[in-house]
């Protein structure tokens, strides 16, 4: 089977690829580095061509407002290539939450219209909605950082590693598509605060931890569960604690 991963030689894609080349499929990585931009269209039709499956894992360059019109160009032009090309399953990554997400901010409006212009595309997809990424809990600690202290909302969210959330990815794109949206999450829930706790302990980051019900994610307040998948996610077995141990050894 061939598979074109848009945003392949990202944190995700490159896993993605990675996994489905050993698992026996021609699979290719697309991206503007390798002559494929999907907002400017260049190279799409050409990188589609004779796909059976494309995997969207790309990103807006810009995480406010102007995503809007990077989603928007780039899912048309995915979409009208593939179509014409006859591809079976689109499936994309997005976001646990993105609808309740997208009424406070305008990145996650932007995913939301990305994810409304899959489901009313001419291409049988699968949206996979991912929890936040044990890679980037320092970057959502610095962000929340105010005087040297972190303050962050007493919310409970559900992280899983980059390489899970790949998996999770790659397994969509082997199943038939779904026609809605998957769920895939970590191993179980836990809050915020006590999670940023924990990874800045491990890294011997001294700066104090704050539960703080006026704090917000990203900009965004949080309803307790708005980052926790339901019940029927697929979820990893990697544990933030193991996960925190196998990183401290390849630095």
């Amino acid at each position: 089977m061939k598979i074109v991963v848009i945003g392949g030689t990202g944190l995700i894609g490159t896993t993605v690829v990675r996994v489905l080349t050993e698992r026996g499929h021609d699979t290719v990585a697309a991206a503007p580095s390798t002559g494929v931009n999907t907002y400017t269209g260049e190279g799409v039709a050409q990188a589609v061509s004779g796909a059976d499956v494309v995997v969207d894992v790309s990103n807006s360059p810009t995480l406010d407002d102007a995503a809007l019109e990077f989603f928007r160009a780039a899912e048309t032009n995915l979409l009208r290539a593939e179509a014409d090309a006859e591809v079976g399953h689109h499936v994309a990554l997005s976001v646990v939450g993105t609808a309740e997400l997208a009424l406070q901010s305008g990145y996650f409006a932007a995913k939301l219209a990305q994810e409304k212009l899959i489901a009313e595309g001419p291409v049988p997809y699968t949206i996979v909605h991912a929890t936040q990424f044990f890679e980037f809990v320092d970057t959502l600690a610095d962000s929340a950082t105010v005087d040297g202290s972190v303050r962050m909302p007493p919310a409970y969210f559900q992280p899983m590693a980059a390489a899970d959330v790949a998996e999770g990815v790659a397994r969509a794109a082997l199943d038939a598509p779904v026609n809605g949206i998957v769920e895939i999450g970590g191993p179980h829930a836990v809050l915020l605060p006590d999670l940023i706790r924990t990874a800045l302990t491990a890294r011997g980051d001294t700066r104090p931890v704050i539960a703080d019900p006026d704090a917000q994610y990203w900009g965004v307040d949080l309803g307790e569960r708005t980052l926790v998948p339901g019940p029927a996610a697929r979820l990893s077995t990697t544990r933030f604690e193991d996960w925190l141990l196998r990183s401290a050894t390849t630095r």
